[in-house]
C-alpha cells in the first residue's frame, strides 16, 4: 500500500510585523572561529574511532595526522582505484580533549567566540546524519564503549531517562574552559533532517507502519509484505537518503519531532535545568533553516530566548534572503556568504569595479536591521567551499562552483603573491561592519579544494608534515610544503589585536571617505565619534600609489597625526586629510592618536 505524506516544502518568510530585533551585545565584539572537530586536533589517541563504527574495510586504521593528504593508504585502494572512493571513510581521530588542549592558541590568536559543527553522536565524520540529539560523538569523548553502553540504557524518548556520557560531561568541561576565558561557544542545530542510524529512524525502518515513529519522517511509501513490489521510500535531504528529512504539517515539524528537539535545546543550554545557562552554550549555528518551515523557527526561537535573553542564532543563508531571516522573530544574524561572494567577485576575479563593490556591500547593510550588521558572520570560506587561499589560486570561477580537482581545481599551495591577496582580504574582514569568522586552519597557512579538501587535518607548528606531492588525479604538481606559516599568522594575530583594542573597528558605522576607480583603491572609516574612529585604505591595484585621504566628515579639529598599528609607522594630518603610499595589494588602519 503506497502512503504518500506531507513532504517538506522550503521555508517561505512573510514581511515581518513581529517583536523588534535585539542581539546580543557580546556578538558584536567577537571574532568568530569555526572548528570541524574531526580534523581540528587529536587531543586523545585511546579514544580514536573504529572501524566498524565507520564501516571500514579490511585493515582500515586511523590516517597519520601529518601525511600527504592525496596519499592513499592500502585499505583505501581496496575501496577503488580513485581518490573519492575511500577519503570519506578516512578518520583522523580529532576530539573534543584536542580544543580544549588548543583554547590558549586561539585565544592568543584573538578569538572570541567558537562555532563548532555538529558534535552529535553520529556514524559520519561531518557529524551532519546524526543518530541521536541528546548525547556527543562517542569517539570525540574518552570512553566510547563505556558510552555506548549508556546510551542502551536509555529511552531516546524520555528525557528523565537521559544520563551523561563522558563525552557529554567533556564537553561541558569545554564549554566551562572556554567561559573562563572570557569566551563563548555555539553549536550546530541539525534539525531538517537525521541519519539512518538515529534511534527513531532505526526503529521506523525495521517496524514500518508498525513503528510508533511511523508519522515522525517524510515517508512517501512503507514496505509491505504482501506485496513484493513494495518499497520502503521517503524523502532525504536533497535527494540523499542517508539523511532522511523529518517530517512537516502546516509549515512546521510534526509536534512529537517538535518536542524532542525542544528538549535537547533545554538540555545543552541548560545542562543542569537550574535556570541559570551559563553552564550552556551560547547559541546555535542553525542548518539549512529556509527548509524547515518558518513557524518552527519561531517556536523555537522563542524558547531559546527564554532559555537565555542573551543566547546568539545564526542561520545559514547563502543568498539575499538573510534579511528575511534576521528579525525579531527568526535569527539575530546568517552566515554572510553574500559577503564573501562580494569580495571574491572584486578583489579575487576583479570581475567587478570597486564602486559596483562598495555598492553591493550598501546593499546588504541596508536590507538588515541596523544592528544586525554589526553581528552578522563575515566569512570568506567553510567547511563547504573551498578555502580562501585556495579560491586566490583559482579565480574566475562562481562562488563554491568547479571547485573540486576533477573540475579542473588547482591543488597547489598559493604563492607569495596569492598570499599578499589573502592578507590584504583578512584585512577588509576584519575591519568592516561584521563579525570576522574564521574557518580553522585559515590564519596557519591551510589551503584547499571544495569537499573533502577543505577538511584537511588542522596544520599546527608543533608538528612536521609530510609535503603535498600526489594529485587526486594523477597529474603532475608542484611539491608542497604544508606546514604552519608563521607568518600568516602573525599577521592575523596582529588584525585581531587591532580590532580587540578598538570599539570604533567593532560598532562604529560605515563612512566612505574615498573611492577611485581608475587606480583601484578605497577608504573608509568606522566611526562612533569624532574622538572615536577609524580609517581602513585599500589598494587592490598592482601598482604603488600616493593615497589622500579626507578627515573632515570624522576627524577633530586638533588631530595632528594618525598611526598605523600594522606597521608602526606615523602619519601627519594637515587640512583635514591625510596621505600614505601604499605598495601593491597592500592596505592600511589608520588610528587618531590623541594630544600631541
Amino acid at each position: 500500500m503506497d502512503t504518500v505524506q506531507h513532504i517538506r516544502q522550503p521555508g517561505t518568510v512573510t514581511p515581518h510585523s513581529g517583536p523588534q530585533y535585539h542581539t546580543p551585545s557580546w556578538a558584536k565584539h567577537v571574532i568568530w572561529y569555526q572548528i570541524f572537530p574531526e580534523r581540528f586536533r587529536n587531543g586523545d589517541p585511546s579514544n580514536d574511532p573504529v572501524a566498524e563504527r565507520v564501516h571500514g574495510p579490511r585493515g582500515w586504521e586511523i590516517m597519520p595526522w601529518t601525511s600527504d593528504w592525496y596519499s592513499r593508504a592500502h585499505w583505501e585502494r581496496s575501496m577503488g582505484p580513485n581518490f573519492l572512493d575511500s577519503v570519506y571513510r578516512r578518520r583522523y581521530g580529532g576530539d573534543l580533549q584536542g580544543i580544549i588542549d588548543k583554547l590558549d592558541y586561539l585565544q592568543s590568536l584573538g578569538i572570541g567566540a567558537l562555532y563548532l559543527n555538529p558534535i552529535f553522536d553520529a556514524v559520519s565524520l561531518h557529524k551532519y546524519d546524526a543518530s541521536c540529539y541528546h548525547h556527543v560523538d562517542r569517539f570525540f569523548g574518552p570512553d566510547p564503549e563505556g558510552d555506548a553502553r549508556i546510551m542502551e540504557q536509555e529511552d531516546p524518548m524520555n528525557p528523565e531517562t537521559w544520563q551523561w556520557t563522558t563525552a557529554d560531561r567533556l564537553f561541558l568541561k569545554l564549554i566551562d574552559e572556554v567561559h573562563q576565558r572570557g569566551m563563548k561557544i555555539i553549536i550546530d542545530g541539525v534539525f531538517n533532517h537525521t541519519g539512518t542510524d538515529f534511534w527513531a529512524f532505526r526503529d521506523l525502518a525495521a517496524k514500518q507502519q508498525g513503528s510508533p515513529f511511523s508519522d515522525w519522517y517524510a515517508v512517501r511509501s512503507f514496505k509491505n509484505t504482501d506485496d513484493s513490489d513494495s518499497e520502503f521510500d521517503y524523502a532525504g535531504w536533497w535527494g540523499h537518503k542517508s539523511l532522511p528529512e523529518w517530517r512537516e504539517e502546516n509549515g512546521t515539524l510534526v509536534r512529537p519531532v517538535r518536542e524532542h528537539i525542544y528538549a535537547i535545546t533545554r538540555r545543552w543550554m541548560d545542562p543542569d535545568n537550574d535556570g541559570d545557562p551559563s553552564d550552556g552554550v551560547d547559541g546555535w549555528r542553525l542548518d539549512v533553516p529556509e527548509e524547515v518551515g518558518v513557524d518552527f523557527w519561531k517556536e523555537w526561537t522563542s524558547l531559546v530566548r527564554t532559555i537565555n535573553t542573551e543566547a546568539f542564532t545564526v542561520g545559514e543563508i547563502w543568498t539575499d534572503k538573510s534579511g528575511e531571516w534576521v528579525n525579531g522573530d527568526l535569527f539575530n544574524a546568517a552566515m554572510n556568504y553574500p559577503f564573501a561572494k562580494a569580495v571574491q567577485k572584486y578583489m579575487i576575479d576583479r570581475a567587478i569595479p570597486v564602486d559596483a563593490f562598495l555598492k553591493r556591500l550598501k546593499e546588504l547593510r541596508r536590507s538588515l536591521p541596523e544592528e544586525a550588521s554589526f553581528v552578522m558572520q563575515n566569512l570568506m570560506d567553510s567547511h563547504d567551499t573551498p578555502r580562501l587561499a585556495s579560491m586566490i589560486v583559482n579565480p574566475g570561477r562562481e562562488y563554491n562552483e568547479e571547485g573540486r580537482p576533477g573540475e579542473g581545481f588547482d591543488v597547489r599551495k598559493p604563492n607569495a603573491e596569492e598570499r599578499r591577496l589573502q592578507k590584504l582580504i583578512a584585512l577588509f574582514q576584519y575591519t568592516y561592519p561584521g563579525a570576522p569568522m574564521i574557518y580553522y586552519g585559515t590564519e596557519a597557512g591551510m589551503w584547499g579544494a571544495g569537499d573533502p579538501d577543505d577538511r584537511k587535518p588542522m596544520v599546527w607548528k608543533e608538528f612536521e608534515y609530510e609535503p603535498e606531492t600526489t594529485h587526486p588525479m594523477g597529474k603532475n604538481r608542484p611539491r608542497d610544503d604544508n606546514n604552519f606559516d608563521p607568518k600568516l599568522f602573525d599577521w592575523y594575530q596582529r588584525l585581531a589585536k587591532i580590532r580587540n583594542e578598538h570599539l570604533a573597528l567593532q560598532t562604529g558605522s560605515f563612512e566612505l571617505l574615498a573611492m577611485d576607480g581608475e587606480n583601484d583603491f578605497f577608504a573608509f572609516a568606522r566611526f562612533l565619534s569624532h574622538e572615536q574612529f577609524a580609517v581602513t585604505v585599500l589598494n587592490r591595484s598592482e601598482m604603488s600609489q600616493n593615497i589622500r585621504i579626507p578627515l573632515s566628515d570624522v576627524s577633530f579639529p586638533e588631530l595632528r597625526y594618525m598611526d598605523n598599528p600594522l606597521t608602526d609607522t606615523r602619519h601627519a594630518v594637515g587640512d583635514d586629510h591625510v596621505e600614505l603610499n601604499l605598495p601593491p595589494v597592500a592596505g592600511a588602519i589608520l588610528i587618531p592618536v590623541r594630544g600631541d
